[in-house]
């Protein structure tokens, strides 16, 4: 008789330029929602109607206290060479033809919508764009009405990814948020829950 040998089955880990490779050539259904998070090939969640209403919602805040400065969409953002995660929305630099072969690589605000995703969000999600070192991002939280306010990024041995946010400031209605990029706008939590 023989021993059966343990067998650890390997996973194939994806670059960012594999990644973009693959949706070039259609690999990927149409509408499929994936994001590659550090070499692995993440299906996000299906989006709820209150996850939906809190991304409209979040896109007209932040478009009536920033204006026309800056590009706020929902756009996928290409970390690095092994990244390329799907926040609900994102705030770059407005360039209108510098997306047209790239998606943006840097943010100056990242946007995460938590309706059942809030451990994927914010321990993995958030971990990467520390590791980016996007100097905030914001977790809403649409199941307790809540705003985290996620700042300050530094290496942390221990977080998923090695990075995360020192400052950590979570917020209810009717407290009201001051993005850094813009220290005169004002935005109310209020204005961002569904």
């Amino acid at each position: 008789m023989r021993a059966m040998a343990s067998y650890e089955p390997r996973t194939r880990r994806l670059s960012r330029a594999e990644y973009d490779r693959l949706i070039e050539l259609g690999v990927f259904q149409p509408g499929e929602r994936l994001e590659l998070l550090d070499r692995a090939l993440v299906v996000r969640e299906p989006q709820g109607s209150r996850h939906a209403a809190a991304i409209r919602k979040v896109l007209a805040a932040l478009r009536g206290a920033l204006g026309e400065t800056w590009q706020i969409d929902s756009l996928a953002l290409s970390l690095d060479d092994v990244s390329q995660p799907e926040p609900d929305v994102c705030v770059v630099p407005r360039a209108p033809d510098a997306y047209r072969d790239a998606h943006p690589s840097r943010a100056v605000v990242v946007v995460e919508i938590a309706e059942t995703s809030y451990r994927t969000d914010g321990e993995y999600k958030l971990g990467l764009y520390a590791r980016a070192e996007i100097a905030e991002c914001w977790l809403i939280d649409v199941v307790d009405e809540r705003v985290e306010i996620h700042r300050k990024p530094e290496a942390s041995p221990g977080a998923a990814y090695g990075w995360r946010y020192r400052s950590v400031e979570t917020l209810r209605p009717p407290a009201e948020i001051v993005p850094r990029v813009d220290r005169h706008a004002r935005i109310r939590v209020a204005d961002l829950l569904p």
